[in-house]
């Protein structure tokens, strides 16, 4: 197939630049917009008990109800951040904040499983119009000298915002019912539509050749089979029919959405040759690799919180804001250190104090410790992730070129959910198999069906105790033992992954006179 084809061309509706009052507008615009999408992504999963009891359904069900969101951002989010590029980006942005509000609204009204269901669907659909723009109109926006320090802000908005939107999630669901849980993303969506209207410029492409329609189907079939893989995996089991089929259609689906954007080469969805510049795989790894790493963290540290030192899911999820506000503030500074050493030191500066974090929470974590043996670990790991997060996000959106940023930006996101959802099925894994491991040996004497029942995980060896008399303190503190047993083996396996990652970017990460700009 031939590519001598006209090369796209950024329009806008104004050709000046936005004076700086207009520029702070936007990001505040943009961060709003995508904190309504972020605090979705999380917020359900402090509702689960309420939403079975609601709906009478399944833990099944409810997995769906909070994945089913997930599943249909990460599959749209690269069509749509293309669609949004040509047809443009406000538009686009516009489009997107109204279907999430409905969405989200119908979702806080649900009256059934099969209403709640369709407007998570509807949800991400909505989300995903959003997310890639939100990073796009800042990389379109804003002049070089500024958009470093802007994309730091929006990445802290996207590391630290899922924490704080479960914060508030829970804070909902204590003071209210889980119903209210939608009234954060749609205030937010409110605010963030009346300020977009007001304040975002548009910008498009102008292509001289067809959307890429192949590349678009498969990119999708290839997205929800993966990640329906990962989330269903440890749920069905690795080795059921369905999590064996959706893992080979996802295989084929790559291969070919990779050999087809490979024949379309510049007129392809996305350029996948592109992969070969150390900008491109280096930024993608890192975030792919930070990402999971932290929904892994997440995985293990709310059980810990509540099944071993019995705290609600409100201060569960208050225990996460010290390492989210440091998050914040690092993503937000990391420029400035990139400016100075490179990106590449500060991406291997952030991974090499993320998994030291890592390692401080193996080494010092106990039953007896409580929170004071994680928080020094916490801290470090998320000064490190802040660090690593806006280099590799500004890696990845430098990449290509400005007119197609709707496509950087979309990349960027689908490698964060990518990484989600292998942190959380891995870690998690890791974690189970320790625990069992390490209860197995502690469960001599304790009647047959409670040490079944214990097996499960540490939350149904608490609830199995009280059926177990005067073994029952004993029970509680094997099964607490040995959450934080499999628990350091998960955060071990952390650290070698991080340490991997550490060694690849030195070796192969951003050229290293490669540096942010800092204002």
């Amino acid at each position: 197939m031939s590519t001598n084809q006209p090369a796209p061309v950024a329009t806008a509706e104004a050709t000046r630049t936005p004076d700086e009052r207009q520029r702070r507008m936007i990001l505040i615009a943009v961060c709003v917009a995508l904190m309504a999408v972020i605090a979705s992504v999380s917020g359900l999963n402090v509702a689960q008990p309420d939403l079975a009891i609601e709906f009478g359904a399944s833990q099944s069900t409810i997995l769906w109800i909070i994945n089913i969101y997930t599943l249909a951002l990460a599959a749209l989010l690269l069509p749509l951040g293309a669609l949004g590029d040509r047809l443009g980006r406000k538009p686009m942005l516009i489009a997107g904040l109204s279907v999430f509000g409905v969405a989200s609204a119908l979702a806080g009204f649900a009256p059934s499983t099969e209403v709640m269901l369709a407007a998570r669907v509807l949800s991400g659909v909505g989300a995903a119009m959003i997310m890639p723009i939100t990073l796009a109109v800042i990389t379109a926006t804003f002049p070089e000298a500024e958009r470093s320090r802007a994309i730091g802000v929006w990445t802290g908005v996207a590391g630290g915002g899922g924490i704080l939107g479960m914060f508030l999630s829970a804070a909902l669901v204590d003071v209210a019912s889980w119903r209210w849980l939608f009234v954060l993303p749609v205030a937010l969506v409110i605010v963030a539509l009346a300020m977009a209207l007001r304040s975002v410029p548009n910008s498009r492409e102008t292509s001289g050749h067809a959307f890429d329609t192949g590349g678009a189907l498969t990119s999708v079939v290839a997205v929800v089979a993966l990640i329906f893989v990962l989330q269903e995996g440890p749920e069905r089991g690795w080795t059921a029919p369905a999590t064996l089929i959706s893992l080979v259609v996802g295989i084929v689906a790559t291969v070919c959405f990779v050999l087809w954007e490979q024949r379309r080469q510049e007129t392809a969805l996305l350029d996948v040759r592109l992969f070969r510049e150390r900008e491109l795989a280096g930024g993608s790894l890192t975030l792919l690799t930070v990402f999971g790493v932290q929904a892994g963290i997440f995985v293990v540290l709310f059980p810990f919180f509540q099944a071993v030192l019995g705290w609600s899911g409100l201060l569960s999820t208050l225990a996460f804001m010290p390492m989210a506000v440091l998050m914040m503030t690092a993503s937000g500074l990391a420029p400035k250190l990139a400016g100075r050493i490179g990106s590449r030191s500060t991406m291997a500066t952030g991974i090499a104090l993320s998994g030291a974090g890592l390692a401080l929470m193996a080494g010092l974590v106990s039953v007896d410790g409580g929170y004071l043996s994680i928080l020094p670990g916490m801290l470090v790991m998320g000064l490190g992730m802040g660090l690593s997060m806006t280099p590799a996000t500004e890696a990845i959106t430098s990449s290509l070129p400005r007119e197609r940023q709707g496509v950087a930006s979309a990349l960027n996101d689908i490698t964060r959910e990518f990484g989600t959802a292998l942190g959380v099925a891995l870690l998690g894994a890791l974690l189970s198999a320790g625990y069992r491991n390490a209860i197995d040996d502690k469960l001599g004497g304790v009647p047959t069906e409670a040490a079944d029942t214990a097996r499960e995980g540490v939350a149904n060896a608490v609830a199995a105790a009280n059926n177990t008399g005067s073994q029952a303190e004993a029970l509680i503190q094997a099964a607490q033992q040995s959450f934080v047993d499999g628990w350091q083996q998960a955060m071990w396996a952390g650290v070698a992954v991080m340490s991997t990652l550490l060694l690849y970017l030195l070796a192969r990460g951003p050229k290293r006179d490669a540096h942010l700009t800092s204002p």
